[in-house]
């Protein structure tokens, strides 16, 4: 076994951890859509969303199913959703995006992981007002025509549209307010969607060294490691 299969046996493993890592925070999406509107996705809209992100990651039905099903058992959890704020190394600001069901834990964690950055958690609305809450869909963009395709995405509330031939993909953007409407606009139009998300993006960014960002990724990474956290936020350029 020489340095080749090492480094691709390391490549492969930590690959495997990042996919664990979607598929557990996916399926605590499936637990709070199925929560919130049931176990059936025809009635669920939130709950198809979930499932479409899950296939884009090559999630197996077979969890996707059994994540469902736990959901619908009356003794399983439920999670609160919490966006806590802070500021990061360099002043950066930062939202972190949980799904907790201890949110003690979840809190005592997350001062850590600012703290050994040098960085601190913030009071509700510190760092909120420089972002905007937006959604996003990524349509299947094979044979369509890019005229009706844009007509039609206006009248359901697109403000941004991104075309990648590379990929066939259509990157759509929205008001966060607008998200269901697209969401039943493209379904009643018959496009593929193969995945959605609801972001935040900063109104203003920021630029750092290299070696900055590297710190900074640090901070990121330890974060995006912990299951309570869902996504993270921040304005680097």
């Amino acid at each position: 076994m020489g340095r080749i299969f090492q480094t691709r046996k390391a490549t492969m493993f930590k690959r495997y951890a990042k996919m664990a890592k979607q598929f557990t925070k996916i399926g605590k999406e499936i637990v709070m859509a199925v929560k919130v509107g049931g176990p059936h996705p025809d009635l669920n809209p939130r709950l198809r969303a979930c499932i479409a992100n899950a296939k884009a990651v090559n999630m197996p039905k077979v969890n996707i199913d059994a994540a469902i099903k736990r959901a619908s058992e009356k003794d399983t959890n439920n999670y609160d959703e919490i966006i806590y704020e802070g500021y990061g190394p360099f002043g950066i600001p930062v939202l972190v995006e949980c799904a907790t069901d201890n949110p003690t834990r979840t809190i005592a964690n997350l001062r850590v992981y600012f703290s050994r950055a040098n960085g601190s958690v913030g009071t509700t609305g510190s760092v909120s007002f420089m972002f905007e809450r937006k959604g996003l869909f990524k349509v299947d963009s094979t044979g369509l025509n890019r005229d009706d395709v844009e007509l039609d995405l206006i009248d359901f509330g697109a403000e941004e549209l991104a075309w990648d031939d590379d990929a066939n993909e259509l990157i759509v953007q929205v008001a966060f307010t607008d998200f269901g409407m697209m969401q039943a606009g493209l379904e009643e139009k018959k496009y593929i969607v193969k995945e959605t998300s609801k972001t935040f993006i900063p109104t203003t960014t920021k630029e750092l060294t290299e070696e900055q960002e590297e710190e900074f990724k640090k901070m990121i990474d330890k974060m995006e490691d912990d299951d309570d956290i869902m996504s993270v936020y921040h304005n680097i350029a």
